[in-house]
């Protein structure tokens, strides 16, 4: 049977706030376990919690980047469960009257662009961190497990989406443009490796054509956009297996093993009964007037699906590189700083594209640890220019930059790396170069283009890539007639 397949996620997003959404704890990743804990977080008796304003103003500005509406009126509640790292034995969260409702994010498809639609989203508390003593941290097997509880508390929002997505792509790539945002608003770095960002995936299928969804299966333990692409397409056809051997599908909770490229069975899924949620007797409910909205929305930044109109309208870009170069924040900025001080906007755009993004793959290094300055990469570029050295030469000059962090004038200098655009001075050469390829000079007479090239080639050997190639062409072209 043909199935078709709807999936949405929830995703949770830590906020970079100095201190824990509420108590003055620090949030500082990677500290000595259980070092940045306090009687609030670890839920002892008698204390009360007070809310952090800065995380309700970033829970704001994620509800106004994708358009939602934020709540005049909303509360905290208790969502009661049981595990080792939840020392309350509840999870401070909202339930029925969330921050923000509605908004989407759009993403690209083969077929045309598609909105995903957001359902909520709320602020809550992250608990701690089982630590497994097994070699891959997993608690199969595990002799032994630790509690770290320097989490507990730290602020975070879940955004959840409807059920829009119909592939495990279209789901990377709502993933991926939701990253960007938030990266964008400067409310989390989403480092998926420290757990700044975590998704949990619902995925279902149905027989195609039946209006009616599938029994949804709640995905959890997929540390990147990869996974998650993975996890989902085994459980499509994990579901579709059950569903055409005549066996029906279970609404559970299964976990993604990424060394085996499976799901397994964690438990069955609870029931919004299950938590017994109520209201959060130590919180007051939170208010927002238009007035606080108005100076949150006044604080975004442009967003990225504005900042690559802009580049396409602005700088004439193509789609792709406009695409390309505001997937990261910092290089957008790299390249808009580079084109103020240069001009020729597509030209930048090739360099940031090619040789900056090589030597950022290839070093494993941000942008911001970048040692090439957009006004050096601009300077560069006004030599090649002024034909003070040719392109190839640039090639070595901006890998020199990279390596010792110097200006393009200074290598030129020291290396003596200037462009020869004198013709008296590559004359001998243009000669040596035709007198020892006679040949390749009556393959050229003969019509065959490409042995130009050969001779050119030639002789930017010999001058170590400092000849003037266009000189060169047109010497050649003299000489042998």
């Amino acid at each position: 049977m043909e199935y078709e397949v709807t999936v949405g996620v929830e995703v949770h997003v830590e906020l970079n706030t100095k201190t824990k959404i509420f108590c003055h704890c620090p949030t500082t990743f990677g500290a000595e376990p259980n070092s940045q804990t306090c009687p609030v977080c670890l839920g002892l008796p008698g204390v009360l919690p007070v809310l952090n304003k800065t995380c309700v103003e970033y829970a704001m500005m994620a509800a106004i980047a994708v358009g939602g509406e934020i709540a005049p009126y909303s509360k905290f509640d208790r969502k009661n469960y049981f595990y080792p790292d939840l020392p309350k034995g509840f999870q401070i969260s909202q339930f029925d009257l969330p921050l923000a409702l509605g908004g989407a994010v759009e993403i690209g498809t083969p077929e045309a662009p598609k909105k995903v639609r957001i359902r909520r989203i709320h602020l809550e508390e992250d608990a701690g961190k089982l630590v497994h003593a097994t070699e891959h941290g997993t608690v199969s097997g595990a002799a032994t497990s630790l509690v770290d509880y320097n989490r507990c508390g730290v602020p975070l929002i879940e955004i959840v989406t409807e059920p829009d997505m119909s592939s495990a792509e279209e789901a990377r790539v709502f993933l991926n443009n939701l990253k960007d945002i938030i990266q964008y608003l400067g409310i989390s770095d989403c480092k998926m490796e420290e757990g700044s960002l975590r998704c949990d995936a619902n995925v279902s299928i149905k027989p195609k054509g039946r209006q009616a969804l599938g029994v949804p299966v709640e995905l959890k333990n997929m540390g990147s956009f990869r996974a998650v692409a993975r996890a989902i397409e085994h459980e499509v056809g994990r579901q579709s297996q059950v569903l055409d051997a005549g066996g029906q599908i279970k609404r559970e909770t299964r976990r993604f093993d990424e060394d085996t490229g499976a799901t397994m069975l964690m438990r069955q899924k609870e029931a919004t009964e299950d938590y017994r949620y109520f209201p959060e007797p130590d919180l007051v409910p939170v208010r927002i007037d238009e007035r606080w909205k108005e100076e949150v929305r006044k604080r975004l930044p442009e967003l990225p699906d504005a900042k690559r109109r802009r580049f396409v309208q602005e700088y004439g870009l193509p789609e792709y590189d406009a695409g390309v170069l505001v997937a990261s924040q910092s290089m957008a900025g790299f390249f808009e700083d580079c084109v103020n001080g240069y001009g020729n906007p597509k030209a930048v755009a090739n360099w940031v594209m090619g040789e900056l993004m090589r030597y950022l793959n290839v070093s494993g290094k941000e942008i911001g640890a970048f040692p090439v300055t957009p006004e050096m990469l601009a300077a560069m570029l006004k030599l090649v220019d002024a034909g003070t050295i040719s392109g190839k030469i640039a090639k070595s000059i901006f890998d020199e930059m990279c390596q010792t962090g110097k200006s393009p004038a200074r290598i030129v200098e020291e290396k003596g790396l200037t462009q020869i655009s004198d013709a008296g001075e590559l004359a001998s050469i243009v000669e040596r170069v035709i007198a020892a390829n006679l040949t390749v000079v009556q393959d050229f007479r003969a019509g065959k283009e490409k042995a130009l090239g050969f001779l050119v080639g030639q002789v930017m050997k010999e001058t170590k890539g400092r000849a003037n190639p266009g000189l060169v062409n047109k010497m050649l072209k003299d000489k042998i007639g």
